[in-house]
């Protein structure tokens, strides 16, 4: 990855496809990548809050560009993947960051239908977001896919049951395709956020350790992604804590939990 000191109105800078990039940790390393020199290419379905964010920033179009789509809709992100390869060209980076986090419960029939929908944006969306450019930088020989999943992936939480098993899946997808194309010089990153102060996770209704702000991680994950990294828990503190997790008994781990306050259902609060 190019240093950081790379002048962003170069024409011929490095380029960062993000999806989920309008608030958050998404529009959070977009910002960060645009400090380092990067050309933006920013995904999402609030696409005139996103143009917004960039216009404030006096962006013009050789700097960023911006792709209304539903990463939940396999054709709509397949189709602002191609958008970028035709206006762009091929990034250097691209950043399947679009997710959904909301709880359910396996009793109530509408919660299957949440599940659906959690594992269709992050992960089917994931791949699909990842699809339209996989053959142009193997064929290149170069480039870095990165998956956000998060610390949730490491051990079931309560009330958590869709957004733990669809990064659970997120880890292990990305830990596929990584080995599928070790010899191609495209790498793949998996990054396991903790807990990142964000609109979403501020209606939380438990405690959150070791919270970082949106620019901190976004600052540390750059680094990571810049390393190649292959598997990063951001801050590293809450990787110890959920490995201690996951080397806990069961029934003393489910003594641990009970009563803890579980995450929104849909209708319960925003998601």
């Amino acid at each position: 990855m190019p240093s950081t000191h790379t002048p962003r109105s170069r024409s011929d800078a490095p380029l960062v496809f993000i999806t989920g990039a309008s608030s958050g940790i998404g529009q959070a390393l977009a910002l960060r990548f645009a400090q380092a020199g990067y050309r933006l290419a920013l995904v999402a379905r609030r696409a005139r809050e996103m143009q917004a964010w960039a216009d404030a920033r006096a962006f013009d179009a050789t700097e960023c560009r911006v792709y209304g789509a539903d990463v939940a809709d396999t054709d709509s992100i397949a189709a602002a993947g191609q958008a970028c390869l035709a206006e762009q060209g091929v990034p250097d980076v691209v950043i399947a960051n679009a997710g959904i986090s909301v709880g359910m419960d396996t009793c109530e029939r509408a919660d299957i239908d949440v599940m659906a929908r959690t594992f269709a944006t992050n992960n089917t969306g994931l791949a699909a977001t990842f699809h339209p450019f996989l053959t142009a930088m193997a064929t290149r020989g170069s480039g870095v896919l990165v998956g956000i999943a998060s610390v949730a992936a490491i051990r079931g939480l309560p009330g958590h049951g869709a957004y733990c098993a669809s990064k659970a899946a997120v880890v292990a997808y990305c830990e596929s395709l990584r080995g599928e194309l070790r010899s191609s010089g495209v790498a793949v990153v998996t990054l396991l956020p903790g807990y990142v102060d964000t609109p979403l996770t501020r209606q939380n209704r438990y405690s959150m350790p070791f919270l970082l702000s949106a620019e901190t991680f976004a600052d540390r994950a750059f680094n990571a992604i810049r390393a190649r990294s292959s598997y990063r828990v951001i801050p590293w503190q809450m990787g110890v804590v959920a490995k201690l997790l996951r080397l806990l008994p069961n029934a003393l781990f489910d003594r641990l939990l009970s009563g803890r306050p579980r995450k929104h259902r849909q209708g319960e609060g925003r998601t």
